[in-house]
């Protein structure tokens, strides 16, 4: 017997109704059935029925009387991308088509080369290459030229429409015509297609003076990151068994999965520890998630590495090993995304994807920092201001405050990118100078001790004599602006002499600039000549030399007393 109560069982239902009677009789009668089991214009539901109902019309009349043809999938979901807007923006509605991306960002592994893309003009090229991938076997490599793919030319394509191309079924085939980095020849490579599957731990290594301390870079909370996580602390521990630290890098990890979460904070602390409960609308889905199983070690002192592109699941770790006094977070405030989302199918192989709850810490706090719920009068979303945060405790007793992301105990500021370093990238200067690298050089030292000299930087800057790689100051933008005002309201012709001579002035020496900023520069050129060598872990390894908050993170894990200081309270 139906349930009038039980909406997922009248939805059910009616999605069988609409399956055999087409679209908008299914729209219908989903419209009719919520009015007839609800029976009165007072109930809620009357208001979705009503407006399903005008929604059905309005789609019938389109697709009757509209001038062109209409592709009703695509208007679809322009109009309900258009409503979701007015939520979050991890409120999304997942296509047919989409559902790969959305599992790959779950699972970390997809169908296809294992090779991403890069675009320069209208051309593409190999960019990075994964390790072990049917790209590598298929003796692909970053540099190269890709002319065709099935017989199908690729110049001015967009990386999207690559992607479509190059993934596909595990064991099936693709030709690609690729002109070699190296060679500058021209020939056809047969890639057979493989599972790709993206390590959520790229690098795990000892590092230190005495490498007795254990490094973990995570980068995203997949299903069954915390094994991995647990898997590479435990081989670090047999290569070391006087461990004296542990580092938990979770910088730029954008998060995941929450029981994920629950068994990396599992590593550090004992089986039955609360981590994070979740809190929304319907009670009956209110939920405490603690550690189900035994802890790997809750004595050795971990550091916990954070930056504001730290969110989700990461900001659970770090929370919580914050809350509990277990680690010292080190870095940047973290993004401040306190909301959980769950799927729920649509039918026909699309999902919704929905903000269902808050997450809250051990103490009790809530990290969202970006209030949904009251948007200011231009629409748009605030931060929650200071006023506002609540303060909680520790377990020892230390003050971390709600609503802000994860301030971190100890404070580094991340070093901006400058414009030159940025116009090198987004011009591929240095993806480029890495490829002529890689051709003149077959081997380099082992990506941790790999670095520049002074005369090979200086060859660089001797190759990019001839490249175009200006680019405005802000300033410069600035006075482009206030030109453009003076021009619009008259005062130009009377201020043209005065403009000049400050255009004159502020006008920067490329040259110059790039002396300026080499240690930036020669860090990101050192960085992607050692991916062409040792792949995503070389990249790691290498960029590890040059890290503030790591080398803040030994010095601490070093000095035991200085690491116990900075969980007592008052300090």
């Amino acid at each position: 017997m139906l349930s009038y109560n039980n909406t997922d069982g009248v939805m059910s239902l009616l999605n069988q109704i609409g399956k055999t009677k087409g679209f908008f009789a299914g729209v219908a009668l989903t419209a009719t059935a919520f009015f007839f089991i609800h029976g009165k214009t007072s109930d809620p539901y009357f208001e979705i029925s009503k407006n399903l109902d005008i929604y059905a019309n309005l789609f019938k009349e389109l697709n009757t009387y509209y001038v062109d043809p209409i592709e009703p999938g695509k208007l679809v979901k322009v109009g309900v991308d258009a409503m979701l807007d007015d939520l979050d923006p991890y409120t999304n509605y997942i296509t047919e088509s989409d559902i790969e991306e959305y599992e790959f960002m779950t699972t970390g592994k997809y169908g296809g080369i294992g090779a991403s893309m890069r675009r320069k003009g209208d051309d593409i090229y190999i960019g990075d290459v994964y390790e072990n991938s049917p790209a590598q076997k298929a003796g692909l490599h970053p540099g190269d030229l890709v002319e065709s793919i099935d017989n199908q030319g690729v110049k001015g394509k967009s990386i999207e429409d690559l992607s479509l191309l190059l993934k596909g079924s595990p064991g099936t085939q693709i030709n690609m015509m690729v002109k070699d980095a190296f060679t500058h020849n021209s020939s056809k490579r047969l890639v057979t297609r493989g599972e790709i599957e993206i390590s959520s731990v790229p690098y795990y290594n000892l590092i230190g003076t005495q490498n007795n301390i254990a490094y973990v870079r995570l980068t995203q909370f997949t299903q069954g990151c915390g094994k991995q996580v647990r898997d590479a602390f435990d081989s670090l521990q047999r290569a070391q068994p006087g461990l004296k630290g542990m580092v938990l890098d979770l910088r730029n990890n954008p998060g995941g999965l929450l029981d994920e979460a629950v068994a990396i904070c599992n590593i550090f602390v004992d089986k039955g520890q609360l981590v994070v409960s979740t809190k929304g609308k319907i009670a009956d889905m209110d939920k405490e998630y603690k550690t189900p199983g035994s802890v790997w070690n809750k004595d050795i002192p971990l550091t916990v590495l954070v930056n504001h592109s730290s969110a989700s699941a990461s900001e659970i770790v770090a929370g919580t090993m914050q809350d509990l006094d277990r680690g010292v977070i080190i870095g940047e405030r973290s993004y401040g995304k306190g909301l959980v989302q769950v799927t729920r199918p649509l039918g026909y192989n699309a999902r919704l994807k929905l903000t269902i709850a808050r997450y809250y810490t051990p103490s009790g706090r809530c990290i969202q920092a970006l209030d949904y719920a009251h948007r200011n009068a231009d629409g748009s979303v605030g931060f929650m201001p200071d006023s506002l945060k609540k303060a909680y405790k520790t377990k020892l007793g230390r003050t971390v405050l709600s609503g802000g992301g994860v301030e971190p105990d100890i404070h580094i500021k991340d070093e901006p990118m400058s414009l030159i370093a940025v116009t090198l990238y987004t011009k591929n200067y240095i993806f480029d100078y890495a490829t002529d690298y890689a051709r003149q050089h077959p081997t380099i030292p082992v990506a941790s001790k790999f670095s520049l000299t002074d005369a090979e930087f200086d060859q660089f800057a001797k190759w990019l004599e001839n490249k175009d790689y200006s680019y405005k100051t802000e300033t410069e933008e600035g006075l482009d602006s206030l030109q453009r005002m003076a021009m619009r309201e008259k005062y130009y012709d009377d201020t043209k002499d005065q403009f000049e001579a400050l255009r004159s002035k502020l006008s920067h020496d490329k040259k110059q600039d790039l002396l300026k900023h080499k240690e930036q520069v020669k860090e990101m050129l050192e960085n992607e000549i050692a991916s062409r060598y040792y792949y995503v872990r070389g990249r790691i390894a290498q960029g590890l030399q040059y890290d503030k908050e790591l080398d803040k993170a030994l010095s601490l894990l070093q000095q035991p007393a200085d690491y116990q200081k900075t969980l007592k309270p008052g300090r």
